[in-house]
């Protein structure tokens, strides 16, 4: 069964940075696309960015130019580095990934969301 794993969130002042990272495990036999979400309080799921199994990434134009995506394929982890944080960052941010299970065909998993607080 698989699983995706959040951790790093937490409460930075404005101007700070974070670095989130998204940990798949389980019956994996590859992974395709790797996004991050995120929703603040009283507002929609919105997609920050994502990257492709060819390297390509996009961003939101809220972070662009803030926040980067990387990948690590050996660990099947996905990474988020947010720099410059405002305090209309905050939010629950998720990892969204397209995976190929042993036992399932193509189809999204969700991390549990990890709480980013941006606030002096």
């Amino acid at each position: 069964q698989v699983q995706l794993v959040e951790s790093g969130g937490g409460l930075v002042q404005p101007g700070g940075s974070l670095r989130l990272s998204c940990a798949a495990s389980g019956s994996i036999r590859s992974i395709n696309a790797m996004n991050w979400y995120r929703q603040a309080p009283g507002k929609q799921r919105e997609l920050v960015g994502s990257t492709t199994s060819a390297g390509a990434t996009n961003y939101a134009d809220s972070v662009q130019g803030r926040f980067f995506i990387s990948r690590d394929n050996a660990k099947n982890t996905l990474f988020l580095q947010m720099n410059s944080l405002k305090p209309e960052d905050t939010a629950v941010y998720y990892c969204n990934f397209v995976i190929w299970s042993f036992t399932s065909p193509w189809r999204d998993y969700w991390g549990q969301g990890t709480q980013v607080t941006v606030s002096s």
